[in-house]
C-alpha cells in the first residue's frame, strides 16, 4: 500500500471544480435579466444541468468537489499547510473545515442532480442554514456569531488578496504579470461578498428572521442599492468571475504537500483522544 495519498490530483481537480462553479455564478449575476435564475452556486450547477451533456458535466463538478472536501481536511485536520497549532493557526483550520463541510453539501447537490437529472436550486443554502440554527435553544445568539464568522472572514479573504499572501502557496511565474492581479480581484470581491452574507446573517439573528440571511444573490442585491450600486455590483460580479479564474489559477500553480498515512492516523489517534 502506498505510503501517500495523492491529495495533489484531489486537490487540483477539486479547485477546478470550484472555479468552475463561480465561473457559472457570474455569469448568472451578469446575465441574470436575459437567462434568469439567480447567482448562487446551487442555481449555477442547476443551469448547468440544461446544458448538453448538463448531467456529465454536474457529475465532474460533483465529484471534484469531494475531491476539493478531501483537501479542505487534509488542511484542517492533517496540517497538510503547515498552519501549526497556535490560536491563529488552529482558527484558520477551524474555517478550513467549515469550508469543508459546505462544499461537501454542494458535492452532494451536484452528484445527485446529475443522478437525478433535476433542475431544482432547493432554495438558498443560508436561508436553510439560519432556519436550522434558529431552531435551536439560544439560535438568534448562534445565528449572530455566524454572521460575525463571516464577516471576518471576509475581512481576512479579502486581505488575502490586498496583501498577496496566496503566493505563499500560489507559485505564479511572473508575480507582476495578469495572472497574479486577477487573484488579487478576484479574492478582495469574494472577501466583499462574504462579509456581505455575513452582515445579513447577523440581521436575521437580530431580528429572529431566517428569511432576512441571504447568498451570493441577497448580497449582490444588497450591493445593488448602494449608492453607485449598479456599478458596485458589476465590480463585484466581475471580481467572482476573477474569483473563479482565480481557482483555476491555484488549480495549475498551488502548492499541494498532502499528508501521508502516518500523518492521517495520528490525526485520528489525536481526534479519537479528545
Amino acid at each position: 500500500m502506498p505510503r501517500t495519498i495523492r491529495f495533489e490530483l484531489l486537490a487540483k481537480f477539486g479547485y477546478a471544480a470550484r472555479g468552475i462553479v463561480f465561473l457559472l455564478v457570474a455569469s448568472l449575476a451578469l446575465f441574470s435579466g436575459i437567462a434568469g435564475g439567480r447567482p448562487e452556486t446551487k442555481s449555477a450547477i442547476s443551469a448547468l444541468l440544461d446544458q448538453p451533456l448538463g448531467r456529465i458535466w454536474v457529475g465532474l463538478i460533483g465529484l471534484g468537489l469531494l475531491g476539493f472536501v478531501a483537501w479542505r481536511l487534509a488542511q484542517s485536520i492533517t496540517d497538510a499547510d503547515g498552519q501549526g497549532s497556535d490560536t491563529k493557526a488552529l482558527a484558520i483550520r477551524a474555517s478550513l473545515f467549515v469550508s469543508a463541510v459546505t462544499y461537501l453539501g454542494l458535492a452532494g447537490y451536484a452528484i445527485g442532480h446529475a443522478l437525478s437529472a433535476s433542475s431544482d436550486d432547493g432554495g438558498t443554502g443560508e436561508k436553510s442554514l439560519a432556519e436550522w440554527v434558529m431552531s435551536q435553544p439560544y439560535g438568534s445568539y448562534i445565528a449572530i456569531a455566524i454572521g460575525v464568522g463571516f464577516i471576518v472572514g471576509g475581512i481576512v479573504t479579502s486581505a488575502k488578496g490586498v496583501t498577496r499572501k496566496f503566493e505563499k502557496y500560489i507559485h505564479i511565474p511572473d508575480r507582476t504579470g495578469a495572472l497574479t492581479y486577477i487573484c488579487v480581484y478576484g479574492l478582495i470581491a469574494r472577501g466583499v461578498v462574504f462579509a456581505v452574507t455575513g452582515m445579513l446573517f447577523t440581521y436575521a439573528g437580530f431580528k429572529v428572521d431566517p428569511d432576512q440571511a441571504g447568498g451570493i444573490a441577497d448580497a449582490l442585491d444588497w450591493l445593488r442599492q448602494l449608492p453607485f450600486g449598479r456599478a458596485i455590483y458589476l465590480i463585484i460580479a466581475v471580481g467572482l468571475a476573477a474569483f473563479g479564474a482565480y481557482n483555476l489559477i491555484a488549480a495549475r500553480y498551488r502548492t499541494v504537500k498532502g499528508p501521508n498515512l502516518a500523518d492521517i492516523k495520528r490525526a485520528a489517534s489525536v481526534t479519537a483522544g479528545r
